[in-house]
């Protein structure tokens, strides 16, 4: 028979990355609920981690018993000859339904680093390439602001890896909330992205002051100057060419010429 152990929630933790992330699950607080009602039902698997536990299965438990406010929680604890807890992890970790790319990676990363499987074993657990696997944990080092963006379900991840490029946090933050408010899908984001690499310098396209006597109302889609005339576009009406910024101060400096 399988031995349940009372072990102190303090002493139960979790990986590093699901640590980072503040994760919204309006189940929790149901959950939540019913344990300060019931207890514990089914206990956790953890397993040895030094003086403390790392926790297996049960992850949403962990959550909703410290909401609870219990001070133990029922456990069993691994014993690697027995278990094989990564396929455990595997199977509650990375097949939950309502898990989003931001949650994948971040539970991708983690069985990675905590080397309880290999890129190789990672792939085949998915059907995917190592390619794939190490593109999902990349995932985890993108700029907060389009990892919330994604968490939420604002913007698809293929949408969030082109606004991930753009280095510059001023002008990534309005393309953020420009792909929010619009829903912009991939191939947007990604003339956005080809856009911004092109301008000089990107700061001039958000300094701008608002009207005075009426409120500013930011644009739908980002805009900038033609090279050749200097009108103002919508970026996905400008057609992108790949020019060095040498030959586009020359070729602002013919066209300033020619308009004298």
């Amino acid at each position: 028979m399988t031995e349940v152990k009372e072990i102190p929630i303090g002493n139960i933790k979790v990986g590093e990355h699901e640590q980072r992330l503040d994760l919204e699950d309006e189940g929790i607080e149901e959950l939540a609920r019913s344990i300060g009602r019931l207890g514990v039902l089914v206990p956790l698997h953890v397993k040895s981690a030094g003086d403390a536990f790392t926790v297996v299965c049960g992850h949403r438990r962990l959550r909703a018993a410290g909401k609870a406010g219990l001070d133990t929680l029922p456990c069993i604890v691994l014993s690697a000859e027995v278990y094989r807890d990564s396929e455990i992890s595997f199977a509650e970790n990375f097949f939950r339904k309502d898990l989003s790319p931001v949650e994948l990676a971040c539970a991708i990363t983690d069985c990675f680093e905590r080397t309880e499987m290999t890129l190789a074993e990672l792939a085949a657990g998915f059907h995917r390439s190592e390619h794939w696997v190490m593109k999902m944990m990349a995932i985890t080092n993108w700029p907060k602001d389009v990892l919330e963006a994604i968490h939420e379900g604002y913007i698809s991840a293929s949408s969030g890896a082109n606004l991930a490029l753009v280095t510059d946090t001023n002008y990534r933050n309005f393309l953020v909330r420009n792909a929010v408010e619009q829903g912009a899908t991939a191939r947007t984001t990604a003339s956005w992205l080809q856009a911004w690499r092109a301008m000089q310098p990107a700061e001039e396209a958000i300094a701008s002051e608002p009207v005075s006597g009426r409120p500013a109302v930011p644009p739908l889609v980002p805009q900038a100057p033609c090279l050749c005339c200097g009108q103002i576009f919508e970026v996905n009406r400008m057609s992108h060419v790949p020019v060095c910024g040498g030959c586009i101060q020359i070729i602002r400096k013919i066209g300033t010429s020619v308009d004298g």
